[in-house]
């Protein structure tokens, strides 16, 4: 988007989103849509940033969005607003008079079945054994394979993974240095010795793409790769194992969660593995735990103790 369209207003604030907060990429990117949709809206029916103008803006979202994206950009517009009376640029917040109320429908987090998990990596695996050694195949075979192994080793998110530098990857300590949402840092062990070989065996076929890029994970043109190319890699790894289920990125992040949830793990770890500032985001994966349900249910029902017959 060109800048010198942007109202200078809100442009100074991205600046302050940018320089002083140190927020990423991405988030910039959904500000500044979300205030310059907001800003195009104001100027066409009022052209005053005032609660008549956000509840008009807030109403003619409903339909054209779904309830998430519309939380989202009354976030950004909520955070816009109050940094304008910070900065004393108005006299009163609107926000401060509102009262928006957004029912979000609960969806439970899709995971991934344990065994659809290891049916994934073992048709990897395979293409790399079927793979030429001396072909660029199987050096992308090793990449995909460090690829599944670090998304579900760790939990990170598919923009995060994409996002590592080659520094924050530690083979010989074997630890992953992770920079989640609002900058926030969290390191993660890699215990597992066939996560740390693929990932070892991976940097070893890359290395010079590697250093030549600053980025951990490449392509074939020694470019960072991108999250679309991961997506595509799993949709091509799930045909050829056969495997029916649509498979995301972040699917091997909720089943991360929820197996070591099943596993007894305390849920304020899991909390600082996933780099979860509150641990209400993290207790969603309270109800997808089925498996952990239906153990403590037939072990600890008191209905065990009756003897009706």
């Amino acid at each position: 988007m060109d800048e010198s369209n942007i109202n200078p207003i809100i442009q100074n604030y991205l600046n302050h989103c940018k320089y002083e907060k140190g927020l990423d990429a991405k988030t910039l990117k959904a500000y500044r849509i979300d205030l310059t949709q907001f800003d195009a809206f104001v100027t066409e029916i009022r052209g005053k940033y005032d609660k008549e103008s956000i509840q008009a803006y807030t109403a003619s979202l409903h339909g054209k969005y779904a309830v998430k994206s519309v939380k989202r950009k009354i976030a950004s517009l909520k955070a816009f607003f109050s940094y304008l009376e910070f900065e004393e640029q108005i006299s009163i917040n609107p926000f401060s008079k509102l009262r928006i109320k957004l029912h979000e429908p609960f969806l439970l987090p899709r995971t991934i079945p344990l065994s659809t998990v290891n049916l994934l990596l073992q048709c990897a695996y395979q293409q790399l054994n079927n793979a030429n050694k001396n072909s660029y195949q199987y050096s992308a075979n090793l990449r995909d394979i460090a690829v599944l192994e670090l998304l579900f080793a760790t939990g990170m998110r598919i923009s995060e993974l994409c996002a590592l530098r080659p520094g924050d990857v530690n083979l010989i300590e074997g630890t992953v240095k992770i920079y989640g949402k609002g900058s926030k840092e969290r390191l993660i062990q890699i215990s597992n010795q066939d996560v740390l070989i693929a990932a070892n065996n991976y940097h070893q076929a890359f290395s010079e793409s590697i250093e030549t890029t600053g980025y951990f994970f490449v392509n074939r043109l020694s470019h960072q790769l991108s999250d679309q190319s991961v997506r595509i890699m799993i949709n091509k790894y799930c045909n050829l194992a056969g495997i029916s289920q649509h498979i995301t990125p972040h699917m091997f992040r909720h089943s991360f969660a929820t197996l070591l949830l099943e596993e007894d793990v305390d849920i304020r770890y899991i909390q600082q593995l996933l780099g979860h500032s509150s641990i209400v985001t993290t207790q969603i994966y309270t109800h997808v735990t089925s498996k952990k349900q239906r153990d403590i249910l037939s072990a600890k029902h008191p209905r065990n103790k009756i003897r009706a017959k």
